[in-house]
């Protein structure tokens, strides 16, 4: 079953082909542990904010299991998978016949990749679990993430997970447990990953080819908040730039600082620029709930309330651009012009 990355940022390497994993000790012995039981639940819901490897551990315990396939026989611990393996090469190319991810598929007539988890998708772990493994082996389901799991597919995921098959597992990852149904939450077992330590960040970009140990690095591990694919959009993507060019936009004074933020625009409006558009986004987004933040510890509560109305719109402004196709400078010198006005 493929497991293609369309999403796969630049530097980094696809957590299907992956043998490397930092900074999740804990969680990689839970699993090993529980699986050896043979009493490990069917379900695992694997949480914690993007990019700090929660893929890479679903694959990395989908090869433990279709590697020892008798619980009782099974290490006591997740070791680095063997890039030689039968079991390894058929993960990394997407030729298993016991795997499946399931991710926002490619939409045919654009090339690009959907915005949500299909129910079409989900129907293809019907069909996997209905298929009799050539083996006798376990069946595993990747979900990745259940964030975008459309309410249909959301629904069908469910049905799957109340009557699961026989030697089958689904590990289903999410960034934000609480914006999915809580039924399904209720079918599976919460394993919370936490972001990585910068040490352990700093070895994940190491095995990357990356090194941190330069004042940009410096900036890097304080900005990149534990995740390895916020590192790579701030060193790979210009993040940094970024970054550097809405403080200084916050901070100017007209009207020079019109030119800065045509400038910026005109980078995040790019072709091609999707990915740094989103940590645009994002950047914006902790900005403001920052602001609102410190003014609610200081007691101010009516620039908190400000602030708060203003995440609001520009959330629902960032939406609409989106579903009219609307112009994508043209709303971002709105969003700073927003911002700007706040501060």
């Amino acid at each position: 079953m493929s497991t293609d990355r369309f999403d796969v940022l630049d530097g980094a390497i696809s957590p299907a082909e992956n043998m490397r994993l930092f900074g999740h000790a804990d969680a990689e012995h839970f699993l090993a542990q529980s699986y050896r039981s043979g009493k490990g639940h069917h379900a695992i819901l694997i949480e914690g904010p993007a990019g700090i490897g929660k893929a890479t551990l679903a694959f990395r315990f989908a090869n433990h299991v279709l590697t020892h396939p008798d619980p009782a026989l099974a290490p006591d611990m997740l070791a680095d998978p063997d890039p030689g393996s039968i079991v390894s090469r058929q993960i990394a190319s997407g030729a298993s016949h016991n795997l499946l991810h399931l991710t926002r598929p490619v939409d045919e007539k654009t090339g690009k990749v959907k915005s949500a988890i299909t129910v079409d998708e989900v129907r293809r772990a019907g069909k996997f679990f209905s298929q009799t493994s050539g083996t006798g082996n376990w069946r595993i389901v990747i979900v990745d993430p259940a964030d975008d799991l459309n309410r249909n597919a959301a629904n069908a995921i469910l049905k799957i997970l109340e009557e699961p098959p026989k030697r089958s597992l689904f590990l289903v990852l999410t960034h934000a447990p609480g914006k999915l149904l809580p039924t399904i939450r209720s079918r599976c077992l919460p394993l919370q990953l936490k972001p990585l330590a910068p040490e352990a960040l700093r070895d994940a970009m190491n095995n990357l080819g990356l090194d941190l140990s330069g004042p940009d690095g410096q900036k890097v591990l304080a900005s990149a908040q534990g995740s390895v694919s916020e590192a790579l959009k701030l060193i790979n993507y210009g993040g940094l730039d970024i970054m550097t060019a809405f403080e200084t936009i916050l901070s100017g004074q007209e009207p020079g600082i019109r030119r800065d933020m045509h400038k910026l625009a005109d980078v995040l409006a790019g072709k091609d620029s999707e990915t740094i558009f989103d940590f645009f986004s994002a950047l914006v987004t902790s900005h403001i709930m920052t602001q609102a933040r410190e003014a609610a510890r200081r007691g101010d509560i009516g620039t908190a309330d400000r602030y708060a109305r203003l995440s609001a719109g520009i959330t629902e402004r960032l939406s609409v651009a989106q579903a009219y196709n609307l112009d994508r400078k043209q709303t971002i010198l709105a969003i700073l012009d927003d911002v700007k006005a706040a501060a």
